[in-house]
C-alpha cells in the first residue's frame, strides 16, 4: 500500500490551487503523477471516501478532499462509517483499528 502517495495526492488537491483545478479538470492525468495503488486509485476515481479511510488516510485531509467532491459534513461523517462496514477495518495509519468492527462502528 502506498499510504504516503494515498494522503499527498489529498494534501495536493488541498493546497495547490493548480492541482485542484487539475482534480476538475483531468483526475485521471493527475493520478497517474502519484504512485498509487489500484484500490486506491479507484477508490478516488470514484470518490469512496469510506474507503478511502479504511485505506488509512488523514482525516483532516480526507475531510477536505470530501468536501471538495460536494460532501457535506454529516454525510462525510456517515461515509466514513459506511466504509469500515463495506470494507472493513481501516487497515493503516493512525486510525488502523486494533478492536472489532462493530465495536469501532458504534464509537464513529
Amino acid at each position: 500500500m502506498s499510504l504516503y502517495q494515498l494522503q499527498k495526492v489529498l494534501f495536493d488537491i488541498n493546497r495547490n490551487p493548480g492541482i485542484y483545478e487539475q482534480f476538475v479538470n483531468d483526475f485521471d492525468a493527475l493520478l497517474a503523477q502519484y504512485d498509487l495503488t489500484d484500490e486506491e486509485k479507484e477508490a478516488l476515481v470514484k470518490r469512496d471516501i469510506g474507503l478511502v479511510y479504511v485505506l488509512g488516510a488523514n482525516c483532516q485531509l480526507l475531510m477536505h478532499f470530501a468536501a471538495a467532491c460536494g460532501v457535506g459534513w454529516s454525510d462525510y461523517l456517515q461515509k466514513m462509517r459506511d466504509g469500515v462496514r463495506n470494507h472493513g477495518p481501516v487497515r493503516a495509519g493512525f486510525y488502523a483499528m486494533t478492536t472489532s468492527v462493530d465495536e469501532k462502528v458504534a464509537g464513529l
